[in-house]
C-alpha cells in the first residue's frame, strides 16, 4: 500500500512538472513572437528634431541630414544652411565647408580642426601655439583670446584674420587629450571699418549656430 502511494505520489509530481514546464515553454514562445515595447523617450538631435528607438535593441534611429557625425572626432552637429563640403587645405582639418559669397572669389567658410595635446604640454599652449596669424604668419598673442560660453561649454575664441577682406575668427574648445578649433571665414567684409560687427557676419553666425547644437563632448 505504501509502496503504491509512493508511487502515486511521484507519478503526479511528475505530471505537474511536465505541465509546468510545458506552461513556461509556451509562454517563452508566445513572448518572443510578440513585439518589444521600446522606451517612450526620445533622442535630440544637433538640429533641434528628435528620433525615437527602434528596432529589438532599442536604439534611437540615427539623426536625418543636416545633422552629421564625425566618428575619429566623437562630435556631431547640424550642417548650417547654404554651407556644402569642400576639400581640406591641410593636414589638421578634419571637414570644412563653404558657401557661395557674392563672388566666387569671397565665399563664407567654416572650418574643423582637431589638435592633439602632447603629453608634456597644456590646452592653453596647443591653442597658443596654434593661433597663427593669417597676415603675419605669427602665433596671436594671448593677450587677445577671449572667451564665450556656448550651451553650457566655453570655447576660447581667437581673431586668427582681419586682413584685405577677410575676417576668420576662430573657437577652441579644449578636450581631455585634444583641443577642436572651429573657424568662421567671412570674406569680402568691410574688415577696415571699426564699427563692424563680426558677429552678424555670415560664416560667423553659422558657426555659433552649429556650436550651440554640438553634441558628443
Amino acid at each position: 500500500m505504501l509502496s503504491h502511494m509512493k508511487t502515486l505520489f511521484y507519478g503526479t509530481l511528475l505530471i505537474i512538472l511536465i505541465g509546468f514546464g510545458g506552461f513556461m515553454y509556451r509562454n517563452a514562445v508566445e513572448r518572443s513572437s510578440q513585439p518589444i515595447a521600446c522606451p517612450m523617450d526620445a533622442k535630440k538631435c544637433p538640429d533641434g528634431t528628435e528620433v525615437a528607438r527602434i528596432g529589438l535593441s532599442c536604439t534611437f534611429s540615427a539623426c536625418q541630414p543636416p545633422n552629421v557625425t564625425l566618428p575619429d572626432v566623437g562630435i556631431s552637429y547640424a550642417i548650417p544652411e547654404g554651407f556644402v563640403l569642400t576639400t581640406l587645405s591641410d593636414g589638421a582639418s578634419v571637414v570644412e565647408y563653404e558657401m557661395p559669397g557674392q563672388t566666387p572669389e569671397e565665399p563664407s567658410g567654416i572650418v574643423v580642426r582637431r589638435y592633439a595635446i602632447p603629453a608634456s604640454s597644456t590646452a592653453l599652449a596647443t591653442i597658443q601655439q596654434t593661433a597663427i596669424g593669417g597676415a603675419s604668419g605669427e602665433p596671436v598673442p594671448a593677450t587677445l583670446f577671449s572667451s564665450s560660453i556656448i550651451d553650457g561649454r566655453r570655447f576660447t575664441v581667437v581673431s586668427i584674420e582681419r586682413f584685405e577682406g577677410v575676417i576668420t575668427t576662430s573657437y577652441y574648445l579644449a578636450r581631455g587629450t585634444d583641443v577642436l578649433r572651429f573657424d568662421a571665414i567671412d570674406r569680402g567684409t568691410d574688415w577696415t571699418n571699426p564699427q563692424l560687427d563680426i558677429s552678424t557676419l555670415p560664416a560667423h553666425k553659422a558657426l555659433v549656430k552649429l556650436l550651440g547644437g554640438l553634441q558628443g563632448i
